[in-house]
This record gives structure tokens, sequence and C-alpha cells, in this order.
């Protein structure tokens, strides 16, 4: 084993991966949606009794502080559907519901304004916008819905938009042909193999983030280097069957290899090939995207 797989091997051990595993799709344990009337007050003491304080729920804040965990949980609730469109968001009540100063309510809305998720305006206050105004290319955004009810459309959503965008960063990765980059790639599939063979998901997960990430940058597109957070949220939240790189297999790895093969060769359409067969290793996403064809 390198030097390298052996270090991100033993770090991943050590270090909590905020990433989920089979068993992880309900870490955030939305409330269930109840019969409210959408345009009036928050009905906060209908949601999760479990948000009562922020502080209580640090695991799925994943370390952050106050104003970021406030964030996560009405993001979580406007995602979620307990907060619909058009609630009004009255900052007094957030900061006694959550117990939390009228400083870190401001900042946290704020936030979410920026993400589309909440407007304020003069004379009508703060209310949650619709979907079709939310920046659903914020991996914060990505990640709740992930693990909110519409789990199954994000992931699909995810997966149609990686089988249009890692094909061709393949391909073009191809013709740059930097053997720095090829090792690091190389070393990345190193590092899978190791942690398949022991169980190890978490480090497994880390070198796939990074192989695709580097793939997508290296490609010389920087509108597609752009987008390379939306591969890493979508493989941050992957947890059930929907492409090759969900779970450590054989068959992934196996297509990783084949990659970082058609890169060494310079053979463009080999590493595109390679691509989408490993994005379609489960049946699962053949109702999604066609598979690719044999020449």
């Amino acid at each position: 084993m390198s030097t390298l797989a052996h270090t991100m091997m033993t770090a991943a051990r050590s270090a909590d991966s905020g990433l989920a595993g089979p068993g992880d799709l309900d870490r955030y344990p939305y409330a269930e949606a109840h019969v409210v009337d959408r345009v009036g007050a928050p009905a906060w003491e209908s949601a999760d009794p479990e948000l009562g304080r922020v502080g209580r729920r640090a695991a799925g804040s994943r370390g952050r502080g106050l104003h970021g965990q406030l964030v996560q949980q009405l993001g979580q609730m406007i995602v979620s559907g307990d907060l619909g469109a058009d609630r009004p968001l009255v900052p007094e009540e957030i900061g006694q519901r959550f117990e939390v100063s009228r400083t870190v309510v401001r900042e946290s809305l704020r936030v979410l304004e920026a993400k589309g998720l909440v407007s304020a305006r003069p004379n009508v206050g703060t209310r949650v916008r619709p979907v079709s105004d939310w920046n659903l290319l914020d991996p914060d955004i990505i990640e709740w819905r992930a693990f909110g009810p519409q789990r199954d459309d994000q992931r699909r959503e995810l997966s149609e938009l990686r089988w249009t965008m890692e094909p061709l960063a393949a391909r073009l990765a191809a013709g740059h042909g930097r053997e720095d980059v090829q090792q690091r790639l190389a070393d990345m599939v190193e590092i899978m193999g190791h942690a398949m063979g022991q169980g190890d998901a978490i480090t497994f997960s880390r070198a796939d983030a990074e192989f695709h990430s580097l793939l997508i940058q290296v490609a010389g597109n920087r509108m597609l280097e752009h987008l390379s957070g939306i591969v890493s949220a979508a493989l941050q939240v992957s947890g059930g069957p929907v492409t090759g790189c969900d779970r450590p297999n054989e068959a992934s790895l196996a297509h990783h290899g084949r990659i970082v093969d058609a890169l060494g060769a310079g053979d463009g359409a080999a590493a595109e090939s390679a691509m989408r067969q490993l994005l379609t290793v489960h049946p699962e996403v053949e109702r999604v995207v066609p598979a690719p064809r044999e020449h």
C-alpha cells in the first residue's frame, strides 16, 4: 500500500466522515407533514420536538456554531415542507423557539435568503419562497433535499446531471496528459481497492469523491469545474442504489481503473465510455438514463 493510501485510510478511521451510509437515510428526523394553514404563522410546536433547542442536534450540524446549526435547522424544515411556501418567519418567534439571540436569527435568515429559500421585504417581513426560487445547486439544499421527503427526486436529478457532466469531463481530461494528475487518480483507485477489502466505506467514499472532483478539474473547462461541487454533494448524499459510486463493489472499482487507463493512453472515447459504464452499474439507473451503446 502506498504512503498516501495508508495516510488517507488512517485519517478516515479517526474522524467522523459526515457521509451517508446504507442505514443513514433518516439521520435527519424530519417531522411528518401536518395539515396546517399554509399562509398562517409557523406552527413551531407541530415540528419535531427535538428542534426546540439548536444545540440538541449537533450531530446533524457536523460541528457548526449556533448560527450554522440554526441555518441547518430552518433549512431542513423549509425543504421538508414543514415550513411551506409563503410562510411568515418572525425573528422574535424563531429566537424564542430555538433559544438563540436576535443576531444569530438575523444572520441565519440572511444565509437562507442567499440560498433563495426565504425573502425579506419591507412591510411584508420574511417569508418562505416557493421551490422554483431555490438555488437547487447549493450543496446545503442538495443535502437537505436528499435526506428529506424529496430524497428520491433529488437522487434521480443528481444522477441525471452527473450522467451528463462526467462522461464529457472524462473525455476532455484524456487530452490533458498530466502525469501528476494521472498518478493521483491511480492513487485514489488504489485507496478505494484497499478500503473495499477492509470494509472501510468511509475511506472508499472520500477517495471516490476526490477521484471525481479531480477528474472534472483537469478537464480544462472552467464551467464544468465550477459545477464540480455538485458531484461532490451527490457523492456525499448517496445512500441508495443510484450509481456505481454509491457502494463499494468490484464493478465500480474496475470502471474507475478503466478510466485511469484510458486517460494514460490519451483515449478520450474510452474514458467517456468507462465513465458511462461506471454511472450505470446498477440496473435501477437504466430507468433514468439509457445504457451506453457498445461500438
